[in-house]
């Protein structure tokens, strides 16, 4: 499997690849909807930062997933005679819907003890839990230029981890771990979905995620923090931001891509995501960023680049 030009690559050539027939996405529309997808995600990493205000990590990831569920629910309606799902896609799809409602949940969490910025960075090296997962199981190939990104890429994690606890020991606090672990099972779930259910339509698949994700919190809510859906119309604004459009239509609109697109274009691409986000909390929450954070940040964004750029020149 060879690994496509990131996003930036795309950007200097993508006039000349259209006319060539050879742009980075197979489908001008679906750089078009990859565009549309990075701004919502970068976006709701402030609005989350905010919305954690008011209410705890649990009670926020069960109302995502409800309401994302009724925002796609309508779509089953128009896709329902392309819906054919046997026992065993849909025994995988609960794995998945599983397996994604793991990696949201740390990363709420994780969220609360650290600022936007870092916690998509964070979240986000992603790509680099998805190549290596792409080598071991999808046969991707490990060329030394992309293992030298994900070390790079992986040791930033580590000088971002010092930074933010404070020490010369190379430890990370609660927040980085919980970060990082749903960094990890997102991987994983991309993986296997790519890998074994990628044949299955989209919506139906976000469907199964969003709702069996509020099926499994739903105790955990009202056990752990009791339920709690606040009024305030600045809180139900962010709700409904981030489960209509950063939990329903742009996941719908990835699994699409996924399907349609090689894997590691789409997620190596992403390290715009948090580029964006960092931009957009020092803007909007004045979130300020420590020199060795920064440092840190800059390397893994320079794996995710040495290891999706290394495939321009082969």
């Amino acid at each position: 499997m060879q690994l496509p030009r990131g996003p930036s690559a795309c950007v200097r050539t993508v006039a000349k690849a259209t006319m060539e027939g050879n742009a980075c996405l197979k489908r001008p529309r679906n750089w078009i909807l990859f565009l549309f997808v990075v701004f919502v995600w970068s976006s709701g990493w402030s609005v989350m930062k905010v919305a954690l205000n008011y209410v705890g990590p649990l009670n926020f990831a069960l109302q995502r997933f409800a309401l994302a569920a009724l925002a796609l629910s309508p779509l089953l309606i128009y896709v329902r005679r392309k819906i054919r799902i046997d026992k065993g896609a849909a025994l995988k799809l609960l794995l998945l819907g599983a397996v994604n409602t793991s990696s949201v949940v740390p990363m709420y969490w994780g969220l609360i003890y650290e600022t936007s910025g870092i916690g998509a960075i964070l979240t986000y090296t992603q790509p680099l839990f998805v190549f290596c997962l792409c080598v071991l199981f999808l046969r991707s190939e490990a060329k030394p230029v992309r293992l030298l990104g994900a070390f790079v890429g992986f040791s930033g994690v580590i000088v971002l981890s010092i930074g933010r606890a404070g020490s010369i020991q190379v430890s990370a606090n609660i927040g980085d771990v919980l970060l990082l672990l749903g960094a990890f099972l997102w991987a994983v779930a991309v993986v296997y979905y790519k890998k074994s259910l990628s044949d299955v339509d989209p919506v139906m698949t976000s469907v199964v995620q969003q709702s069996l994700g509020a099926v499994i919190v739903a105790p955990l809510a009202l056990g752990v923090e009791g339920f709690s859906f606040p009024l305030a119309q600045p809180y139900l604004m962010m709700i409904l931001y981030l489960s209509i459009f950063g939990s329903g239509i742009t996941v719908f609109l990835w699994l699409y891509l996924i399907r349609e697109e090689d894997v590691t274009v789409l997620s190596l691409s992403s390290f715009l995501i948090p580029m964006v986000a960092v931009f957009l909390g020092w803007l909007l929450l004045a979130e300020n960023i420590q020199p060795i954070s920064i440092l840190g940040m800059a390397m893994i964004l320079t794996g995710l680049f040495v290891t999706n750029r290394s495939e321009s020149s082969s």
